[in-house]
């Protein structure tokens, strides 16, 4: 290489970051049941872009099979575009009902407006039963 030949830049994310690879983010918990003629996701843990892999396929297959999908959203403890994302293309699916979510989850519906075009309920019971 001669002189005045750019030299591309190395790719440096975050403070301190190091060559060694990161390990794979934790993939939420998801659980599946009956209820009610309603097919019940559980979903436990973050729900975003690295972790919502096996809560994204519990669903898709759960729209598929079910006519009246309920996910159990009282033990997710962080959300973010990517869940919402995903709450939006099952419920254009077919009946998603959400159920229980936590305050965080509630502001994120809340204020993208998807309280209003969701079934949202306080009890996996009530989502099921609607």
């Amino acid at each position: 290489m001669s002189y005045g030949e750019a030299v591309p830049a190395a790719r440096v994310s975050g403070v301190g970051a190091s060559s060694a690879p990161s390990a794979p983010a934790a993939q939420a918990v998801v659980t599946q049941h009956t209820r009610e003629g309603a097919r019940v996701v559980a979903a436990h843990g973050a729900c975003d872009a690295q972790s919502i892999a096996r809560l994204e396929e519990a669903l898709t297959m759960a729209a598929w099979t079910h006519p009246k999908v309920v996910l159990d959203a009282s033990g997710i403890t962080f959300a973010d575009s990517s869940l919402l994302n995903l709450l939006i293309l099952i419920h254009r699916a077919g009946a998603l009902r959400v159920a229980a979510p936590r305050p965080q989850l509630q502001r994120l519906l809340r204020i993208t407006g998807l309280d209003a075009v969701l079934h949202v309920r306080a009890t996996v019971g009530e989502a099921a039963a609607c």
